[in-house]
């Protein structure tokens, strides 16, 4: 079940612009280089109860780190960060 989410979640990522490298984990670590920062993104998220991990250090400021969660929390995730991004 990770790898079909981590693999869905990885995709679906990358389809709105951010930069995934594949994985063999069980997290994602998502760079986004756009607007808002990634550290916007990571508060939106936790305004919407969705933790992610977001480290304030240099070659890791633009990146997320995602736990890959059930397909339910999957859903929400992607669902939140469209609404985020402005993404329809």
């Amino acid at each position: 079940k990770v790898r079909t989410t981590r693999k869905r979640l990885r995709d679906a990522l990358i389809e709105m612009g951010f930069d995934v490298p594949c994985s063999q984990s069980n997290f994602l670590l998502a760079r986004w280089r756009g607007i808002p920062a990634a550290a916007e993104i990571f508060a939106e998220l936790r305004k919407h109860n969705i933790l992610v991990r977001y480290f304030a250090q240099p070659r890791l400021e633009d990146a997320l780190r995602i736990t890959i969660g059930t397909e339910e929390e999957t859903d929400a995730l992607l669902a939140a960060l469209h609404k985020i991004l402005g993404i329809q």
